[in-house]
């Protein structure tokens, strides 16, 4: 069936989008650090200096291989962006509404994802000082960090 250009063509449907997806060496490591000694390891690159959390393979500046240089790096740090979730899928990791934040964590060069636990949803503030809070479960994955909090002050 041809449609006119400027025509939308609608499926209608559910798609579900359970998944399992492996780490790899790199991501063990980080999560195995997270589970046994709430830690948060990140990757230096030698080239341009910057350090990546969550680690990677591979610098996204300078696309040098980054697999030596293990640092660790503060549970703290500051909120760079965010956004509020005000609506429920199937696999968020909690019900709405909640805060989605940019973490840069202190040491780190770029920001990480994570939900935030700030009261009200109308709480989170860019520049925001927080603090990693663990989960008391091994829970193997990012979620090893339940969320950031604000620091007081």
């Amino acid at each position: 069936m041809t449609k006119d250009r400027g025509e939308a063509f609608v499926v209608e449907g559910k798609m579900a989008l359970p998944y399992q997806y492996f780490a790899g060496a790199t991501g063990s490591r980080f999560i195995v650090a997270l589970r046994d000694e709430k830690k948060i390891l990140g990757v230096r690159c030698e080239r341009c200096a910057a350090t990546f959390v969550p680690p990677r393979q591979t610098c996204e500046r300078c696309f040098s291989t980054l697999t030596d240089d293990w640092v660790e790096v503060e549970p703290t740090g500051e909120i760079t962006g965010f956004t509020v979730v005000r609506y429920a899928e199937p696999y968020q990791p909690k019900q709405p509404p909640y805060v989605l934040a940019l973490v840069k964590l202190d040491g780190a060069d770029v920001s990480i994802a994570h939900l935030l636990e700030c009261g009200d949803v109308g709480g989170a503030k860019v520049g925001m000082r927080v603090r990693a809070v663990f989960s008391d479960e091994a829970v193997n994955n990012i979620l090893q960090i339940a969320h950031f909090e604000p620091i007081d002050g």
